[in-house]
């Protein structure tokens, strides 16, 4: 495995060493001293599954309780994954970092607690595995609104189309009125 530290050091992108023949292909997605050599420590509770059709954009989410940390996968199709620095102590705080994850270079990408996390499907379907740090707990959940012009993500949205959004995406709040982490 390779990690490299993105334009926020903390996200990381990992590239498998993929093992392929006649057969197929072999990787291996984590491995717990490969992780803790890089200085990620972790302990994953929940894996979660999701499907979405091209445009549909899901986030930016994060829990104000049982904060995440999120080690994000496609298995099928490509998307354009977002991690915004919610960290109020951080010298990245309000920044964020984007990297197209596909099912051909079958990277992931690790995002921290502390960080809001969205994507946007950029082929006509995907599926994303993602791995937490902590339980989802409804009740914590909050949302940055997607299109918040102070942290001002730059999303390739297909021209002439706006982007699939769920209500509760589409009521999120601004980066000034969201509550962030010390």
């Amino acid at each position: 495995m390779i990690f490299e530290k993105l334009d926020i050091p903390d996200v990381i992108l990992i590239s498998p060493t993929i093992f392929g023949d006649h057969r197929g292909f072999f990787i291996e997605t984590y491995h717990q001293d490969k992780f803790r050599e890089f200085g990620l420590d972790l302990n994953f509770v929940q894996q979660n599954h999701s499907g979405s059709v091209q445009g549909t954009l899901r986030g930016l989410h994060f829990q104000t309780r049982h904060v995440q940390g999120k080690l994000v996968k496609v298995v099928r199709g490509e998307i354009f994954d977002v991690a915004v620095d919610l960290r109020k102590k951080s010298s990245t705080f309000g920044h964020w970092v984007g990297v197209k994850l596909n099912e051909e270079t079958k990277q992931q990408l690790w995002v921290p607690a502390g960080f809001a996390h969205g994507f946007i499907v950029l082929s006509d379907w995907a599926e994303i595995l993602y791995s937490t740090t902590d339980i989802y707990d409804p009740m914590s959940e909050r949302t940055l609104l997607w299109n918040d012009t102070t942290v001002n993500v730059s999303w390739p949205i297909l021209e002439g189309k706006c982007p699939i959004l769920s209500q509760k995406d589409l009521t999120g709040k601004s980066f000034t009125d969201i509550e962030i982490f010390e």
